[in-house]
C-alpha cells in the first residue's frame, strides 16, 4: 500500500509539473503571445515587428574612405540606377555594398508597412527619427513615398524647436500626457497646453504664436501642420 501511494504521488507531481510548463490551448506560451501584440491600428509608432529589422543606415554618408562608384558592384548581378544612386558615397571600404542596400530597402519596407496602416503613424515615425535613414531611402529607393516625406519634412519631433514658424501644428498622438509651451525671446510664456483635457480620440493642436523663440513639448511624439 505504501509503494502504490508512493509511485502515486510522483506521478501526480509529474503532471503537474507537465500542465505548469504547458501551453496554451492553440500550443502557444502566453510570453510568446504577448511578444508578438501589435499596438492598435491609430498607435503613431511603427510596427514592434519592424524593430527586429537591422537599422537602416543614417543619411549622413561615412566620414571615412569610402568605397569609389566603379567598385559598387554587388557579387553577382548588378545595381540598377536608382541603386548606385543611394549607394554612392555611402559605402564603407571593406563594406558590401548590398549590405548597405539592404538597410536602405528595409527603411523603405518599414514606412511602406507603417502607411499601410496609419498614414501619421508613418509621417510620426519619419519625423521623430525611429526609422532611420528614411530620407535618402525614400529619394532613391522608394519614390512613391515621397508624400510621406514630404509631410514628415514640414513637422519636428517632441522636445524643443527653436524658433518654429508661427501657425497652428497638431501632435501626431493622442497622448493626455501631451503639453507644450510656446516661449519668447525673454523665457517668457507666450501660449501653453492644451487648454482642456485630452480626452481618447481628441487631436491635440498648438497653435504657435509669432515671435516664439522656443516651443517646448512633452509626451507628444511628433508636431506637422494642422
Amino acid at each position: 500500500m505504501y509503494r502504490r501511494s508512493a509511485a502515486a504521488a510522483v506521478l501526480l507531481a509529474a503532471a503537474l509539473t507537465l500542465t505548469a510548463c504547458g501551453s496554451d490551448g492553440d500550443g502557444k506560451s502566453d510570453a510568446g503571445a504577448a511578444a508578438k501584440a501589435k499596438p492598435p491600428a491609430a498607435s503613431p509608432a511603427p510596427d514592434p515587428a519592424d524593430s527586429s529589422a537591422a537599422p537602416a543606415a543614417p543619411d549622413a554618408k561615412p566620414t571615412g574612405p569610402v568605397l569609389p562608384d566603379a567598385k559598387l558592384t554587388p557579387k553577382t548581378g548588378s545595381f540598377k540606377p536608382n541603386e548606385k544612386q543611394y549607394l554612392s558615397g555611402r559605402v564603407p571600404e571593406k563594406t558590401d555594398p548590398a549590405a548597405v542596400l539592404q538597410t536602405g530597402q528595409e527603411s523603405c519596407q518599414r514606412v511602406e508597412r507603417t502607411a499601410k496602416r496609419d498614414k501619421d503613424a508613418a509621417i510620426g515615425s519619419v519625423v521623430a527619427g525611429e526609422i532611420t535613414g528614411a530620407k535618402d531611402a525614400i529619394t532613391f529607393l522608394c519614390p512613391e513615398q515621397k508624400p510621406i516625406l514630404a509631410a514628415a519634412e514640414k513637422g519636428f519631433p517632441d522636445g524643443t524647436k527653436q524658433s518654429p514658424a508661427a501657425g497652428t501644428y497638431r501632435a501626431l498622438t493622442q497622448s493626455a500626457a501631451c503639453t507644450w509651451e510656446a516661449k519668447g525671446k525673454d523665457g517668457g510664456v507666450l501660449a501653453s497646453g492644451p487648454e482642456a483635457p485630452v480626452k481618447a480620440g481628441d487631436k491635440v493642436t498648438a497653435a504657435i504664436p509669432a515671435g516664439t523663440a522656443q516651443f517646448v513639448s512633452t509626451g507628444c511624439y511628433a508636431w506637422i501642420p494642422a
